[in-house]
């Protein structure tokens, strides 16, 4: 492995999309439908990714790119608002395309995201900048920390956490700044106290944001030169790897569920080329020199430690429950349970949204040497809704889920939209989605549900309990029906479609579902007992196959305060 010229295949790769005029780099326009207000765009120039760029720049160390990196830092730096009358002095918007005051929120993540970046070519090439721009980078990463200290985000946004300990530690050890790193180690011991607690990051078992944790406490390692800083980061990487290496799938090569926080269901070329760099290649993706780099890792110095490394390539069969959130002794703990055997991975949380960014439940299925999942989605008119909530008890490839509403939830976005009670609906569905490679793949509706065979492995969907009530075809009888896609196998369970209308869950009389994915043929779990309560709960109870009782409760429709 020669980064140095990963790096630099890497640079060259991306010389088709800088644009000199902006000096920005381009990319093609997508957005996660919130903070941007841009809807139509076809192209962006993103302040993060062209900062990105320029430190990949002068990290090659060829002078035929140093002046680029410099009118690129020079440019994003003058987007960076500097006025500290406003809420948002010290942060950059996403995009050159879409100022400050047009976002919607705007995103005060970006003053860590920018800073960082920033913070690291200082660090790295600072001797090498200009006079009059070394200064101006000063200033900017000086106005970042700021915000950063400002907004104080607390240990439990795990990726912001870090970056901002890093931005105002190495800002600290690099300016002489005393105030900046004394606050970047306490923020970083914070961190430390709160994951150590917990045994896990707050964003739990997420692709995404565990591999950002891992990447910025290994730059935060490698460029602090404090012996504390090193040893905190060494010991939270660890616990990462651990995490990363109990949850990989050698099965199908892929990252078990449940997820907190995912962007998409299958590893991404990111990730898959992250982990065949940390691995040395124990996990091979790509031939070496066609592994899709990131210039971000150049230098960073992440690696998975040797203990760990059995783990991605030796198939076992396994149960991991882990306390995700609250207390295990006061009823409030909240777990995560994930089931493995070498032909497929069954993930659940016992209690979580359907967040579009969530993966509750969650299997992939070895599908003849080919990864296929399976994940539960409630739609909205096609978009993910998040005031749906779930609830599990998972006894190793057996999962009994009940889902419920909550009425002061958010609808796309678990706080920046609000429901209010009610939504304007054409379309509202529970969706059990086949993907991945679904080549092969049966699946056979049935009076109870529907069985699925993926491969080697059996699944049986039953449904205990579909109650809809209120809509204007309140009479439907619910139950699943299949659709196929180019791309996905659709188990959909229609709750109304039809002209747009108001659906108000405060006035629902009963919203409620109970079912069970097991994986056998015959489908028999165990035949859960559900029954209403004098409090206006559904009460779901019955026994594991090893005996072990459990129970769900779910609330099917309106309390006295109107929540559901």
């Amino acid at each position: 492995m020669n980064q140095r010229e990963m790096l630099i295949r890497k640079m060259r790769g991306l010389e088709a999309r800088y644009n000199p005029e902006l000096a920005m780099l381009r990319s093609p326009f997508s957005s996660p439908g919130y903070h941007t207000t841009l809807k139509q765009a076809e192209f962006i120039h993103s302040t993060r990714d062209s900062l990105s760029y320029a430190l990949g720049l002068l990290d090659t160390e060829l002078t035929e790119w140093e002046q680029r990196a410099f009118d690129i830092i020079a440019q994003v730096i003058s987007l960076q608002d500097t006025d500290r009358s406003h809420d948002t002095f010290g942060i950059w918007s996403w995009f050159y395309e879409e100022p400050l005051a047009k976002m919607a929120p705007p995103d005060w993540n970006w003053a860590d995201f920018c800073g960082s970046r920033l913070i690291q070519a200082l660090a790295r090439h600072g001797h090498r900048f200009p006079q009059e721009l070394r200064e101006a980078t000063i200033r900017s990463v000086e106005y970042a920390c700021e915000a950063i200290i400002k907004r104080d985000v607390g240990p439990d946004y795990t990726n912001i956490a870090i970056l901002g300990a890093l931005v105002t530690r190495i800002a600290g050890e690099q300016l002489a700044r005393e105030d900046y790193a004394d606050y970047g180690l306490e923020r970083l011991k914070k961190l430390y106290a709160y994951t150590m607690e917990r045994g896990a990051f707050q964003e739990f078992n997420s692709p995404v944001y565990t591999y950002i944790a891992i990447l910025e406490l290994s730059k935060l390692r490698i460029e602090s030169a404090d012996r504390t800083v090193k040893e905190l980061c060494s010991e939270l990487i660890h616990l990462t790897w651990k995490t990363v290496a109990g949850y990989y799938h050698p099965g199908t090569a892929q990252w078990s569920g449940p997820h907190s926080r995912s962007y998409q269901t299958l590893l991404s070329e990111q990730s898959k080329a992250f982990l065949q760099m940390a691995t040395r290649g124990e996990v091979m993706f790509f031939p070496w020199d066609e592994l899709p780099y990131e210039e971000e890792w150049y230098g960073s110095g992440f690696y998975c430690p040797d203990a760990y490394l059995d783990c991605f390539t030796v198939p076992e069969t396994k149960e991991v429950r882990q306390l995700y959130e609250g207390n295990a002794d006061d009823g409030s703990g909240k777990w995560a349970v994930t089931f493995m055997t070498p032909q497929f991975s069954m993930g659940s949380f016992t209690d979580s949204d359907l967040w579009n960014q969530r993966r509750p439940l969650l299997a992939y299925v070895n599908n003849n040497g080919a990864p296929a999942y399976i994940r539960l989605r409630c739609l909205h008119d096609g978009y993910d809704y998040c005031s749906a909530r779930i609830k599990t008890r998972q006894d190793q490839g057996d999962l009994l889920f009940g889902i419920d509403f909550v009425t002061d939830g958010g609808d796309t976005h678990p706080n920046l939209d609000r429901i209010s009670g009610a939504i304007d609906a054409e379309d509202i569905r529970l969706r059990l989605e086949i993907g991945g490679h679904t080549a092969g793949i049966t699946v056979e509706p049935t009076e109870e549900g529907a069985e699925l065979r993926i491969g080697e492995s059996a699944f049986c969907l039953t449904t205990w309990f579909a109650v809809f009530t209120g809509q204007p075809d309140s009479g439907r009888n619910l139950s699943w029906a299949l659709d196929r896609t180019a791309d996905s196998i659709h188990l959909d369970m229609i709750l109304y479609s039809g002209p747009r209308c108001s659906i108000d869950f405060t006035s629902l009389r009963q919203a409620a579902f109970v079912f069970s994915l097991a994986v056998r043929a015959d489908g028999d779990s165990g035949d859960p007992r559900v029954e209403a309560t004098g409090e206006g709960i559904l009460r779901v109870s019955g026994s594991t196959e090893s005996g072990e009782a459990f129970s769900l409760r779910l609330r099917p429709g309106p309390a006295a305060d109107g929540t559901l």
